[in-house]
């Protein structure tokens, strides 16, 4: 029993200390069970972010996997994969790598950075695991500062943070949009480093025997977090060498205020918040500070980016001086902001609708990318568009140019497609993106409105009942 002590004492003599504090602060997070992914560049963090999770996985009871992202933007990209996948095939460890193109008219960090996230959240995994420290939250502190953020940019990284209530505000909100399955959970991400310097991480790989590549766009200090890493932190650690402790303290301060203002919000929206909309008079009778909170909170829970004090202050400016039936709209964040019928609607900022004008060839599914949705048939009898009829000419699909006329009421009199829209209350960002049938010239039938009176089907007649699915519309025939 003695030797058994004191083998235990030395095994735990000869654990590192931050593999200890890793095991500890894992088990408050984790659950037996999960699947945890592994977001690894084969950098040194990522490295030792690997080896502490292998470390750990056993006793934790969690089943751990690894995906490389490999944004093809260096000479060197497919030997760092190579890389990769050989250290975890020597650890026998599940991996897999992507290639992501980098998406025109954003920075190349931000750019990287979005189709980074959106490949690891579109994993079946509950947690994903990044190898952020305390000098990145120190770098990301400073950076929002720098930009002018406010109390929530200021809050810096969490330890967790779960994809499905913003994510990492523009990055994973993004990544969310361009997920190939959005109604699968986005898992968590889990940065169980964030609270270590680099010099602990650097220490625990030579002493581990690491290996590691070095990617030399991080010594190129035209990117800002470079820049603060190489130019301005050294300058710090010689003046201020507790600096890291102390941002990053700050950082949770910011955090808790961040949560109270959430919570103010909250409160603020009991009664004025109904089926995603926000009632303008909400905002109007709120003092300016807290009509702003809310409206950052609530462009928060769409998942848009914080947009600069000056477009807030506008869409609000806009928003107290309408009247109750006023139709605006603002753009805002990456979206546009309607004010419509005494509701505020966020609604994500699309290209124009490409006019439309396709021939349908008896498909029961049919995808109109154009319009962003999907048009399904269904075959039955009575109700519906007569089939004996549509198979008289040539069927079409079309999007609206204006001027269309439709009865869809045997009892009232033909009218404009406009008014009909109107009288049913479709919102205004929706009319341009429903599609139209048409079986020669005449028109059918219209999404949202119904079938013309005139190709109604009799009872028990062969039918086609048309429904359209998506284009933000919801389910409609």
């Amino acid at each position: 029993m003695a030797n058994s002590r004191r083998s235990s004492r030395a095994a735990r003599e000869r654990t590192p200390a931050l593999a200890v504090r890793f095991e500890r602060q894992l088990r408050a997070v984790v659950k037996p069970g999960d699947r945890v992914l592994v977001g690894l560049s084969g950098g040194l963090d990522s490295m030792v972010l690997l080896d502490l999770l292998q470390r750990v996985a056993a006793r934790c009871r969690i089943r751990l996997a690894v995906l490389h992202v490999n944004h093809q933007l260096s000479p060197n990209a497919g030997g760092w994969e190579t890389f990769c996948r050989r250290a975890c095939h020597d650890r026998a460890i599940p991996f897999r790598s992507v290639h992501v193109d980098i998406p025109r008219g954003s920075g190349l960090e931000a750019g990287a950075r979005a189709a980074r996230y959106a490949a690891l959240l579109s994993q079946p995994v509950e947690l994903v695991a990044l190898a952020h420290h305390q000098d990145d939250q120190c770098e990301t502190v400073l950076l929002q500062l720098l930009r002018g953020a406010g109390v929530r940019g200021l809050a810096g990284m969490p330890l967790v943070r779960g994809g499905e209530a913003g994510g990492e505000r523009r990055e994973v909100s993004h990544a969310m949009r361009l997920t190939s399955d959005a109604s699968r959970p986005t898992p968590h991400v889990l940065r169980p480093l964030l609270d270590v310097p680099r010099v602990e991480l650097e220490r625990y790989a030579r002493r581990r025997h690491l290996k590691w590549i070095e990617d030399e766009s991080n010594l190129d200090t035209r990117f800002a977090r470079n820049f603060l890493r190489h130019e301005l932190f050294p300058a710090l650690e010689k003046r201020l060498p507790s600096y890291r402790a102390t941002l990053t303290r700050s950082a949770r301060h910011l955090a808790e205020a961040a949560q109270l203002l959430d919570e103010l919000a909250e409160l603020d929206a009991q009664g004025v918040l109904r089926e995603g909309a926000l009632a303008a008079g909400g905002l109007s009778g709120l003092p300016p500070a807290r009509a702003r909170n809310l409206l950052r909170w609530f462009l928060a829970r769409h998942g848009a980016a914080m947009p600069s004090t000056e477009r807030l202050d506008e869409a609000l400016r806009q928003i107290r001086r309408a009247r109750n039936d006023a139709k605006i709209k603002v753009e805002i964040a990456g979206h546009e902001l309607y004010c419509w019928k005494g509701g505020i609607h966020l609604v994500p900022k699309r290209p124009p609708a490409v006019p439309l004008v396709r021939k349908w060839r008896h498909q029961l599914r049919l995808a109109l990318p154009e319009l962003g949705g999907m048009l399904v048939f269904a075959k039955g009898r009575g109700a519906g568009i007569s089939l004996d009829r549509l198979n008289a000419a040539t069927v079409t699909l079309r999007s609206r140019v204006g001027g269309e006329r439709l009865q869809p009421d045997c009892r009232r009199p033909r009218r404009t497609v406009k008014n009909l829209l109107q009288e049913r209350e479709i919102p205004p960002w929706l009319r341009a993106r429903i599609p139209l049938l048409y079986c020669g010239k005449e028109l059918v039938w219209v999404a949202g409105l119904g079938i013309d009176c005139a190709w109604q089907a009799r009872a028990r007649e062969p039918s086609l009942a048309p429904r359209w699915l998506g284009g933000g519309a919801g389910d409609v025939g």
